[in-house]
Order: C-alpha cells, then structure tokens, then sequence
C-alpha cells in the first residue's frame, strides 16, 4: 500500500499497527461498514477496505489529514468516504459494523493546538476517550465491534467498564510495550509528577481493546442504550 505522509499529520505508528493485527484478527464479515476514527493518512480505513468492507467512512478533525487520506484513497484506488471534524457529530445519526478508533490519549497540560491534537488529551489523556465510550453504542450496528487503541496510562480499566456499562462485551485483544516517543519523552517530568509513570519509567503498555454489540434476537427490533452520553 502506498502512502503519502505529509509534514503536520500523524504517520502510522506502534498504535497503528497494533490496531491494524486486531482489524485482521476480528475477520470483519464482507459487506461491512467501517468508521475509521482519526484517519491520519487513512491507512486503516485503506486497509478496512482490501479486508473486505463494503462502505469506509474516514474522520479527523485535521483538514490537512482529510486531505491526506484523500490522496491516499486516490493513490491506491480505494473508494472512502473521509470527512472532517469531531466524529461524534459527524456521524451523529450514523451505525457501523466495525468502529476502528485511534483517538488521541497522551495526557497533556495544555490545551491541544494544530498537529499536537492528533495526540493531547487532558491531563488524564481521556478528553476524547470517556465521549467516544459514552457513544460507542450508538455508532455500533447490532452485532457490531468496536476496536479502540490507546495507552495504559489512560486506565485501561476505566475504559472496560464504561464500554461495559454502555452496553458492550469488553476486552483487551492486543498488548505491546513500546519505547517512548518523542512527544512522551518531551514530558517525562510532567507524567512524573501526576504519578502516571514511575520515576524513570521510559516505555508504556498500549493496549487494543474490543467491544462487542449484542445482535439483536430474532424479531426484537429495539435497541436499547443502557447508559447516557
């Protein structure tokens, strides 16, 4: 697959690729409609596609990686659909087979500006993780899956059970420790001094994790959100 990977928008990374050993192990059924949350340069929502979908919907709330992924669609001639903004009124009155999500979750101090919103979230890192959960039963179709990356900095058990109390089955698929990069390493003090990583600590734990909407039962045609978001 080629891609084009311009200055300012997120290249795929460790997160990336783990995201994309969960896409191949769930075997998306042929036909599926894909959303595919920060896109970056849309390798995954490319590789959404040669799986087998039918229909990928592409969001980030960067222009300048709407217009990346855009290129890439063309590039490697595969029809997506990209859009431009907070994915959660994008899509607002959308449902998906399969949800992919690579939201951003390095905790931050400040408020995320330009390419940095591609990675800031909060001082906990989940600004965008606790709505995205909130919603994530919603976005599912009955019998959909959710695959959602990111640190275990941000609490892995926090995002458990809010996919839990929104209705979904939940876990983790895919671990793998990881090196810092050079945004985590620029703010190794920081994460320090808010007790998210031991003093010294130099490597983080990312985590895949799965949630899986009940299909609905024969002849029930109500779909039910037990939680509010």
């Amino acid at each position: 697959m080629m891609l084009l990977r311009t200055r300012g928008v997120y290249a795929p990374q460790d997160d990336t690729a783990l995201l994309l050993e969960a896409l191949h192990a769930a075997a998306i059924p042929q036909g599926a409609r894909v959303l595919d949350i920060g896109t970056g340069t849309g390798a995954l929502a490319l590789a959404a596609m040669r799986a087998g979908a039918s229909d990928v919907t592409a969001v980030d709330v960067s222009r300048r990686a709407v217009w990346t992924a855009r290129i890439n669609a063309v590039m490697n001639r595969t029809p997506i659909r990209v859009r431009q903004g907070n994915v959660l009124d994008v899509v607002r009155d959308e449902s998906f087979d399969l949800v992919l999500a690579n939201p951003p979750y390095v905790p931050a101090n400040r408020v995320a500006r330009g390419p940095a919103r591609a990675w800031d979230a909060g001082l906990d890192g989940r600004e965008l993780l606790n709505p995205l959960c909130a919603r994530s039963f919603d976005l599912l179709a009955p019998g959909g899956v959710l695959l959602m990356v990111h640190s275990a900095l941000c609490g892995v058990d926090t995002t458990l059970q809010q996919l839990r109390e929104c209705g979904l089955k939940a876990s983790v698929v895919q671990r793998r420790r990881v090196p810092f990069g050079p945004v985590m390493r620029s703010r190794t003090a920081f994460l320090e001094r808010h007790g998210l990583i031991e003093p010294g600590q130099r490597d983080e734990e990312l985590v895949v994790i799965r949630g899986d909407r009940t299909p609905l039962a024969q002849g029930d045609d109500r779909a039910e959100r037990p939680c509010a978001g």
